[in-house]
């Protein structure tokens, strides 16, 4: 005599997708992993006419695509370069000699347009520290409080009109900048 089969209970619908998996069932089944097998015929990827005949032509990925980086990626772009230039000018908001004195070191070799903008911007925040020490001691004589004021002025207005040549991409030369670095 044979022993009964035991009763098979009915297969439970799969969750819907990304629900968390019920008790008892693999991670993999709830996304129709291999517990449901192949796709139905007409999924997937699509056929073009009778098996060993390949896509029309002119479809399929551009000529060089996965051939790796384009030569000279990795040493600074277009856009990496303007930010550069860009942050040089604006750091007399916040870190005034330390932040053009590391972009020009950083970029003097390999970008010569944060170069540029790195060491204008040096120069002319060295010359702004040597104006404001000359107008300390006029302070005394009250022309120093003018003087200061002017200065400050001037130091944010060259600073936004070079923020806005470099983000166009264009030289700049602070006025009344005396030169150190080159």
């Amino acid at each position: 005599m044979s022993e009964p089969t035991p009763p098979q209970r009915p297969e439970s619908p799969p969750p819907p997708y990304g629900a968390p998996p019920s008790q008892g069932q693999a991670p993999g089944d709830q996304t129709g992993g291999p517990r449901y097998g192949a796709p139905p015929p007409g999924y997937g990827p699509p056929s073009y006419g009778p098996p060993g005949y390949g896509p029309p032509p002119g479809y399929g990925p551009p000529p060089g695509y996965g051939q790796g980086a384009p030569p000279g990626y990795g040493q600074g772009t277009r856009t990496d370069d303007t930010i550069w230039g860009i942050l040089a000018h604006l750091s007399i908001f916040v870190f005034a000699l330390v932040a053009p004195l590391v972009i020009y070191l950083v970029f003097k070799d390999t970008s010569p347009f944060a170069r540029h903008h790195a060491a204008e911007a040096l120069n002319f925040h060295i010359t702004l520290l040597i104006a404001v020490l000359v107008s300390i001691p006029l302070v005394f004589v009250l022309i120093g409080f003018p003087l200061l004021i002017a200065i400050v002025i001037a130091s944010f207005v060259f600073s936004i009109l070079a923020t806005i040549a470099a983000s166009r991409r264009e030289p700049y030369r602070y006025p009344l900048t005396i030169h150190f670095v080159s």
